[in-house]
């Protein structure tokens, strides 16, 4: 039987045990025993997690559906909320309202995304026509009345994507106790020292206890240290600085809502932007920026102006401390080296603003799974690793183009942050040719798939992106379209709001 050891613990590394175990893992019936794993996970006690609330993408339903965990098991344990969606608010300031809501496109929105394609084409010839994505999608009309995704019962089962905001902390001690309880052994220790192999990587490591462990394969989810991809087998880090300039951020909580909302907030302040993350039982406020154009004591005090005027005096935010955290933006060279694959921070960080963080350790452990249960593997393992590590890179550059993009097109000229981000052409070229093609007034689809970036972003989530700051000519208002099919797609939207529970009532907190 073959041994992986994951060390670090954390969201990550509980993710992939819990991953790692449903494929490959011992207590599986359906895996010969030939090819089963004995998984362990070393974490240490003396690492604190961050734990300041975190949102995620859709994709994190279908790790909680893979591993037959209901909602009503993992949502509570974890002060878990529904997130409908994200607004950006005060990324322009040329547009009627300076905000836009970014879906998570849903089969329902088919009829109403045409219709916004369409509009969106319409405006880039000059029309003067609705753009903005609320007026388009039955998720912004969720959130706009802090509605949750699901369904009244008796209802009509709409079939909308979603996510969730939960604590970091609490849903990485869920994980844990769940693999546990699956047969993943757990070790709480340091490790002091590592045994290397000259040719296949790292043989064993040693523990503070004394303990020597050895494995097949080792996941390193030791956070931004990695300790053993990037510091014990000296993986090259490639860092994204110079087209994502945010590498710190300082967070703060705040008392629950009262009426808990049902999206993730993105505000744009002056040297980048904040977040608010509704839990159950308390909400997340942090601001994300760089410090080449604010102090970390600046940068605070800009973020408790923001919570007191955002949300009231009694927010709670002016009793509870901030931590400052330093973030490494950008990614190894090869995520897999030798018998050492990176999950997490330790293979990468692309900034919290898409929420893509678990997204892109599901993404790697489902590959790495994937490929250790291909024929090929045995035979031709480097090939294997090489188009893994192929993968992998190039789901870390389709995200990070889309996030640059948001960066790249934003209208504000309050700060010289802003002006240059604006200004900043180290972007990559395919980015590039979507942002030239749309400024042409072409169509961006077929540039999208050209460069295949639709694998990691739909090409209505560019349009949202690119239409929500405003980023067309101006229109002539007397080529204004008629406004009767836009009401009648408005009370569609609406009637369509009434199959739906308030958030509160689904997360039982009335």
């Amino acid at each position: 039987m073959k041994k992986l050891l994951i060390l670090g613990g954390g969201t990550a590394g509980w993710m992939a045990a819990n991953m790692m175990n449903h494929y490959l893992g011992r207590n599986k019936e359906d895996i010969a025993n030939s090819k089963a794993w004995e998984i362990t996970v070393v974490e240490s006690p003396q690492i604190g997690i961050i734990g300041v609330g975190e949102g995620s993408t859709p994709q994190l339903k279908k790790f909680f559906d893979l591993l037959d965990i209901t909602e009503s098991q993992w949502m509570p344990a974890c002060s878990a909320t529904f997130k409908n969606g994200i607004s950006f608010i005060d990324w322009s300031e040329h547009t009627q309202t300076n905000r836009y809501f970014h879906p998570f496109p849903s089969p329902f929105d088919r009829q109403t995304a045409a219709a916004f394609l369409y509009h969106c084409q319409m405006r880039s010839r000059g029309m003067d026509v609705p753009v903005n994505p609320d007026d388009f999608f039955l998720s912004a009309h969720l959130a706009k009345f802090k509605l949750s995704p699901k369904p009244l019962p008796g209802k009509p089962q709409v079939p909308l994507n979603y996510a969730y905001h939960f604590d970091s902390a609490k849903l990485g001690a869920f994980l844990c106790q769940h693999a546990v309880s699956n047969g993943v052994r757990h070790i709480s220790s340091t490790m002091e020292s590592v045994l290397q192999h000259p040719d296949s990587g790292i043989q064993a490591i040693q523990l503070a206890s004394g303990e020597q462990l050895n494995a097949d394969l080792f996941i390193d989810a030791t956070g931004f240290n990695s300790l053993l991809l990037q510091g014990v087998l000296q993986e090259p880090f490639e860092t994204f600085a110079s087209n994502l300039f945010n590498n710190s951020a300082v967070a703060i909580p705040s008392n629950r809502q009262d009426i808990i909302a049902a999206e993730t907030k993105a505000t744009a302040l002056s040297a980048g932007w904040a977040w608010q993350i509704p839990l159950t039982n308390r909400t997340g406020n942090g601001y994300v920026y760089s410090d080449q154009y604010l102090s970390p004591e600046q940068a605070e005090k800009e973020l408790r102006d923001h919570i007191g005027a955002d949300m009231s005096k009694d927010s709670g935010a002016e009793q509870k401390p901030a931590k400052h955290l330093k973030m490494k933006v950008g990614q190894v060279q090869r995520h897999w080296h030798k018998n050492v694959v990176a999950v997490g921070l330790s293979q990468g960080f692309i900034e919290p603003l898409e929420a893509t963080a678990l997204h892109l350790v599901q993404e790697t452990v489902l590959k790495l799974a994937s490929s250790l249960l291909d024929p090929m593997y045995t035979s031709e393992p480097d090939r294997i690793k090489l188009a893994f590590n192929e993968s992998i890179r190039k789901r870390f550059n389709g995200v990070r183009d889309y996030i640059v993009c948001h960066y790249k097109m934003n209208t504000r000229t309050g700060s010289q942050y802003w002006i240059d981000n604006r200004e900043n052409n180290n972007i990559s070229t395919q980015l590039a040719d979507v942002i030239d093609t749309w400024r042409a007034k072409k169509d961006i689809a077929s540039v999208l798939e050209k460069h295949t970036m639709t694998q990691y972003y739909p090409v209505i989530s560019w349009y949202c992106l690119l239409a929500g700051y405003g980023s067309f000519a101006s229109a002539s208002s007397a080529n204004k379209l008629p406004s009767s099919n836009m009401r009648q797609l408005t009370q569609y939207l609406m009637r369509s709001t009434t199959h739906f529970a308030s958030h509160n009532a689904s997360l039982g907190l009335i």
